[in-house]
């Protein structure tokens, strides 16, 4: 499966901080339970990562026509 394909599989999404420091993203889905850990430091450039595709979609589906804030990676 490709990221741009359309898919039917619903799951749930957290995201919150663990016991021991880090940052987990726990997806849960008809019987599949994924917990991801991940260091603060990488749990900020994934945030990054989907700031960055949150901003290409809003120019796709406005034509291109965003506000093009230049934003790029720190």
């Amino acid at each position: 499966m490709s990221i741009d394909k359309q898919s039917d599989i619903a799951a749930n999404l957290q995201i919150g901080p663990t016991s021991v420091g880090m940052v987990r993203i726990y997806v849960e889905g008809d019987g599949l339970e994924l917990p991801l850990d991940f260091e603060p430091e990488e749990a900020e450039e994934i945030a990054e990562e989907l700031m960055a595709a949150a901003e290409a979609a809003r120019e796709m589906g406005a034509g291109g026509k965003g506000k093009g804030k230049g934003k790029g990676k720190r």
